[in-house]
């Protein structure tokens, strides 16, 4: 990872098993966006285990809530919504915010594999998809 993906964003973040992913390939900052109170606790406790807490915001909001107290771009924007689908209008939102930059920004989107992921999304163009089963990963530059 590196410089190019210095600062990250982890949104519905569940354990922050992602971003905390990226923190220990090199990012150098995360910002966490998780809306449930017990698992904004396990990712400041996983922070901590990982020794990562001074690198790590934990935001407990809704996403949608949560884009306005954001400052971008981030150049990694990891998303992991539970209805991958129903949460494009609120990925929408990130170009509107600034939160994410044609060519500096790099966006995954875990979704079903039953489910087509949209050719643009936040402005950003999808590169690939890769599926696993009932997972899907798109990626989008």
């Amino acid at each position: 990872m590196g410089a190019d993906l210095a600062r990250s964003l982890d949104l519905y973040a569940g354990s922050g098993a992602l971003g905390i992913e990226a923190l220990s390939r090199g990012a150098q900052r995360c910002d966490f966006v998780e809306r449930d109170a017990r698992a904004c606790a396990s990712i400041r406790q996983n922070l901590s285990k990982t020794g990562f807490e001074g690198q790590g915001e934990v935001l407990c909001l809704p996403v949608e809530r949560a884009l306005p107290r954001l400052s971008g771009p981030y150049t990694l924007v990891l998303a992991d919504p539970p209805y991958a689908l129903e949460a494009t209008a609120t990925l929408e939102l990130l170009a509107e915010r600034g939160l994410v930059e044609a060519g500096r920004t790099t966006l995954v989107l875990e979704h079903s594999s039953r489910e087509e992921a949209p050719e643009r999304l936040a402005g950003l163009t999808q590169v690939k998809t890769l599926r696993h089963g009932d997972s899907a990963v798109s990626v989008y530059r």
